[in-house]
């Protein structure tokens, strides 16, 4: 399965009666209800609304990031609650660019379901009805296994890595903050030593993903003969990376894998050595 699905190939799956789950991802990192109430004003009809903070992370203990991962069996659960079981289709789209939606897509993937796609263009590209009554989501008839995260890598491998080098991180931030300016989301600026940088919105041609032979140029000139299985991605919060690792999926560059903690755990530990 393709990792994006047009707007025109999702109103015909929809037309088509195929058991889709619209998942409307929209939020804004500095006023956290602002996707909420814009999925109420509307919304692609049918489509339950997803939450950053609620569904699509863990609790945080100050010391593990901004957007934690929720646990393998807090996330079975939310499946389960929103009706995402291995038969189902997932669409995921947002208003950012498909940052949320990205976030939504790795964390499907990352725990076995194969069924995910993200709407490229999010609703901006939706020609179709906007509909304004929330859905309730239908829970799982069974519950959802709880599954790890394959292709997450922990704190202690990004130390690890920084003696070993068999990897090269990358950092999705803006260039302005991964060189420690403009600093306005975590307490220290700075960037993990040796990670380079590429800016997530590079991946996009206007609101679109730009081609996939595009973005395997893109990489290549970045990484060279690096194999994706030797890509970390990272970014503020665990967030921005994963459309990078979206990216990459498009351009055929499979098995890269994330530092979900990213620059917000990382900069929570004085011990950990910062680059500008």
């Amino acid at each position: 399965m393709t990792p994006l699905i047009t707007a025109n190939q999702l109103e015909e799956i929809i037309n088509s009666g195929e058991n889709v789950l619209l998942c409307d991802c929209r939020f804004d990192l500095v006023d956290p209800q602002a996707g909420k109430k814009a999925y109420e004003e509307g919304h692609i009809p049918g489509a339950v609304y997803v939450d950053l903070d609620q569904d699509l992370s863990g609790p945080k203990t100050g010391k593990n990031g901004r957007h934690p991962l929720p646990t393998p069996e807090a996330w079975a659960q939310t499946k389960s609650r929103l009706g995402m079981d291995s038969k189902t289709l997932v669409v995921a789209y947002d208003g950012q660019g498909s940052v949320y939606a990205s976030r939504l897509w790795w964390m499907l993937k990352a725990t076995g379901h194969a069924k995910v796609q993200v709407l490229d263009g999010g609703l901006d590209s939706w020609n179709g009805p906007i509909g304004t009554m929330p859905r309730q989501a239908k829970p799982t008839d069974t519950p959802v296994p709880a599954m790890p995260y394959v292709g997450l890598v922990p704190v202690g491998g990004i130390v690890e890595n920084l003696q070993t080098k068999k990897s090269v991180v990358i950092d999705a931030r803006a260039n302005d903050r991964f060189h420690g300016q403009n600093e306005t989301l975590d307490p220290i600026g700075g960037h993990i030593p040796d990670a380079i940088n590429y800016f997530f919105r590079d991946n996009l041609s206007g609101k679109l993903f730009k081609t996939p032979e595009q973005l395997y140029k893109d990489f290549h000139e970045l990484l060279g003969s690096t194999k994706a299985s030797e890509v970390i991605h990272q970014c503020g919060s665990g967030v921005t990376a994963c459309h990078n690792l979206l990216a990459m999926e498009i351009a055929g560059l499979k098995g890269s894998r994330l530092y979900a903690g990213s620059w917000s755990e990382w900069c929570a530990d004085p011990s950990r050595p910062v680059a500008l």
